[in-house]
C-alpha cells in the first residue's frame, strides 16, 4: 500500500513509520504544521507540533530513507480545534482539543489530502489496535492506551488507518527506536494543550474569548466570591476556587456547575458531582452493536473515567443516553463518551461508537 506516516516528532510515529516500511509499504513521512508562527511554541515544550518536533521528524525520515513532507493545516486547525475550544468554553463545557485534532485533523483532513493524491491509509503512533474484522480495540498497554481519543473518528477514517505500535508496551517502543538509532528514542512524551505550552489555560481564554465576570455559589444559593471570571472554571475543579469562607462542614469544595449565560459558577460537596445519567448527541458508529439498547462500558477522559451502563442509541434523532450502574465524578458536557464492549479474546475492549457529552444527571430511581 501507499501510506502517510503522520510524523509529529516523538518516539511512537517514529517507530509506527519504521514498522510501516519493513512491512513493504510504500511510505512518505508527513509532519503537520497547525500553527502559523511555530516559533513561538518554545522548544523542549512538552506540547507537540513545535520546530523542534519538525526538525526531529526530519531526522527520522532522513535515517529511513524515505520522502519527508510538511503540510500547512494552520488555517484549518486554527477554525476546527482553536475555535472549538474556544466556542466550547464559552458555552460553560469542558472540551478535549486533542480529541477535535484527532478527529478533524490528524485523521480527516490528512485521509481527505491522503487520498486525492492517491496514498491508501495513514500510519500514526496511537496505541490501539485494529483486528482482522476492522474493529478498534484497545492497545496492549494499557498505560498508554488511546482508543479513547480514537473513538471520535467516523468510521470512513478508521477504515483507511494503521496503527503498528498497539501491541508494543513503551518501553518495548523505545528500545527499538534505539536500534534504529533514532534520535528520539528517548524523547519525552508530550501532555500539555500544543497551542497553550506554557499550560495556563485561563491566561489564553482570558486573551482569546476575554473574561466573563461572575459569581461562585453554593448549592443553596449563597454568594461566596464575586467579579470572578466564569471561563476559568471547570467541572470537578477543587483547587484555585480562593474562597474565603470555609464550608458549614468544612469539606473541600469542588466546582459542580459553570453557566456562562447567567454567570454564575456553582460549588458543593464531592458526593455533588456524581451522576448516573449521560446524555450524549454527534454520535459516531464504529460497530453494529451503536444502535438501540445494549449494555457497555463508557469512558468518559482519557485517564480513567470508566462506568458500566446501559446505553439507549436513537440514530433518527443523534442521541444516546447512558444509564450509569455505578457513578461517575466530573463528568462535563463536552467530554466524549467512549463506549466499550468486552471481547472473548485477549486483544482489549471493542470500541463500540461515541458522543460528545451534552448532559448529565442522576437517574430518576434514585
Amino acid at each position: 500500500m501507499r501510506v502517510i506516516a503522520a510524523m509529529s516528532g516523538g518516539v511512537d510515529s517514529a517507530v509506527a513509520a519504521a514498522r510501516a516500511v519493513e512491512a513493504g509499504h510504500d511510505v512518505i513521512g508527513v509532519h503537520l504544521a497547525l500553527s502559523k508562527d511555530p516559533a513561538a511554541v518554545r522548544e523542549s515544550s512538552r506540547g507537540c507540533c513545535s520546530l523542534e518536533d519538525s526538525a526531529d521528524a526530519r531526522r527520522v525520515c532522513d535515517i529511513l530513507g524515505i520522502p519527508f513532507y510538511v503540510w500547512d493545516f494552520s488555517e484549518r486547525f486554527g477554525r476546527e480545534v482553536i475555535g472549538d475550544f474556544m466556542d466550547s468554553y464559552a458555552r460553560g463545557e469542558t472540551p478535549n482539543p486533542c480529541l477535535r485534532c484527532n478527529e478533524r485533523i490528524k485523521f480527516a483532513a490528512l485521509l481527505e489530502r491522503g487520498i486525492a493524491l492517491g496514498f491508501d491509509a495513514v500510519v500514526t503512533g496511537h496505541y490501539a489496535r485494529i483486528d482482522d474484522e476492522g474493529h478498534l480495540r484497545r492497545a496492549e498497554d494499557p498505560k498508554k492506551d488511546q482508543s479513547y481519543v480514537l473513538g471520535v473518528l467516523g468510521r470512513h477514517e478508521l477504515d483507511h488507518c494503521l496503527f503498528p505500535v498497539g501491541d508494543t508496551p513503551k518501553p518495548q517502543i523505545r528500545e527499538e527506536a534505539a536500534r534504529h538509532g533514532f534520535p528520539v528514542a528517548n524523547k519525552p512524551d508530550s501532555y500539555d494543550i500544543c497551542f497553550i505550552p506554557d499550560g495556563d489555560t485561563r491566561a489564553f481564554l482570558g486573551r482569546t474569548i476575554g473574561v466573563r465576570p461572575g459569581v461562585v455559589k453554593d448549592a443553596e444559593g449563597t454568594v461566596l466570591k464575586e467579579d470572578t471570571d466564569v471561563f476559568g472554571y471547570t467541572i470537578g475543579q477543587r483547587k484555585g476556587l480562593d474562597i474565603k469562607t470555609p464550608a458549614k462542614d468544612g469539606r473541600p469544595r469542588y466546582v459542580t456547575a459553570v453557566d456562562p449565560t447567567c454567570g454564575t459558577v456553582t460549588v458543593g460537596p464531592r458526593e455533588h458531582l456524581a451522576v448516573t445519567r449521560i446524555h450524549a448527541d454527534r454520535l459516531k458508529y464504529l460497530h453494529p452493536a451503536m444502535d438501540g439498547e445494549f449494555e457497555c462500558t463508557v469512558q468518559v477522559r482519557a485517564h480513567g473515567g470508566l462506568a458500566p451502563c446501559h446505553a439507549t442509541v436513537d440514530r433518527a434523532a443523534d442521541s444516546l443516553t447512558l444509564e450509569l450502574h455505578q457513578p461517575l465524578e466530573g463528568v462535563a458536557p463536552g467530554q466524549a463518551a467512549v463506549l466499550y464492549l468486552p471481547a472473548d479474546d485477549d486483544l482489549g475492549d471493542i470500541v463500540v461508537g461515541s458522543g460528545t457529552i451534552n448532559a448529565t444527571g442522576r437517574s430518576s430511581q434514585e
